[in-house]
């Protein structure tokens, strides 16, 4: 057996979600699929994966199995590199994670290009709502909004700082009490977005202090989509909070007011990150050199348009 070619058959299957996926993207049967799995367990000597017709489960060792298999790959790929050196050029599979919206909207027209131009690389663009292991989940790069605390990986930053902005429906407005400082937030209908506190928003300190003030509510609405909160909001349904970029459209249309704009925390920067080493692999020094202006430019045209749009006043019963 081929351990190291099993262990690609068991990332990617873990990776697509079903033997048929797997097949599809290595170009094999699912047959010749199945086999490299069941020898690489017999080598192993456990099950590292729950079968069924459909779909796969990772076993509470293929959890642990997948992720040092990631590793192991991972560095493989980085000492053929090494050996070839700039002869090589971008190849392979590229995996990027991104936030949903920003993934659709921004990320993916610029993969569209770079796709064009590299023909001998593949994408899997992840969009998800949380932060990833880059390493352990075998992500290449992510588009990650905040500051950053982890030093091991390698940052780029792509400005287009983001604001965290409390939001509300005129309709919803007109008929509730006056939301003019953070702690008249308390006895309003929230509609929490998961990700953004689901029992309490942080705002700045008042002047001179260092503690952020934060207000407390028993949320009428939770979901875990921010189109979900936008839209639910846009209808009347109570007040929530997003990132700027999220609800500019709404806001630009009227269909939403920015609240509390004096009190929000400081924006919140942009980067690209990266697992140490991997920036010198040829694809991802590529899409990073690629990506970057074109980033900036679009993260810079959403932020004019934001500041473009209504004027933001405070609200009156």
């Amino acid at each position: 057996m081929d351990r190291i070619d099993a262990m690609k058959v068991f990332v990617t299957a873990v990776e697509e979600g079903s033997l048929a996926a797997a097949a599809r993207r290595l170009k094999r049967s699912p047959t010749a699929i199945s086999r490299a799995l069941g020898l690489l367990e017999q080598h192993v000597g456990v099950e590292l994966l729950h079968r069924t017709t459909r779909s796969l489960k990772l076993s509470e060792a293929g959890q642990r199995y997948v992720e040092a298999c990631r590793r192991v790959l991972v560095d493989l790929e980085e000492a053929d590199i090494l050996a070839v050196g700039e002869r090589s050029s971008p190849r392979g599979v590229l995996t990027i994670s991104a936030p949903p919206i920003l993934g659709e909207e921004v990320v993916r027209p610029i993969l569209d290009s770079f796709l064009r131009e590299h023909r001998d690389v593949s994408v899997r663009l992840l969009m998800l709502d949380r932060f990833v292991n880059l390493v352990d989940e075998g992500v290449d790069i992510a588009l990650r909004i905040g500051n950053l605390t982890d030093s091991t990986h390698v940052s780029t930053r792509i400005g287009g700082d983001v604001r965290r902005v409390v939001v509300a429906s005129p309709r919803y407005l007109a008929s509730r009490p006056l939301i003019a400082a953070p702690a008249d937030l308390i006895g309003h209908d929230i509609v929490a977005f998961s990700n953004f506190g689901i029992e309490s928003w942080s705002f700045s300190p008042p002047g001179g202090a260092a503690i952020p003030r934060t207000v407390h509510f028993n949320p009428r609405y939770v979901v875990n989509s921010v189109r979900a909160a936008a839209a639910s909001a846009a209808e009347g349904m109570g007040v929530t909070r997003l990132y700027s970029y999220h609800v500019d459209d709404l806001v630009r249309e009227g269909a939403l007011q920015v609240l509390l704009a004096d009190f929000e925390p400081p924006a919140l920067p942009i980067h690209l990150l990266s697992p140490q080493g991997r920036t010198a692999v040829p694809k991802v020094r590529a899409f990073i050199d690629f990506a970057r202006p074109r980033l900036r430019t679009a993260l810079g045209r959403i932020a004019a348009e934001a500041e473009g749009g209504p004027e933001i006043m405070p609200i009156i019963g």
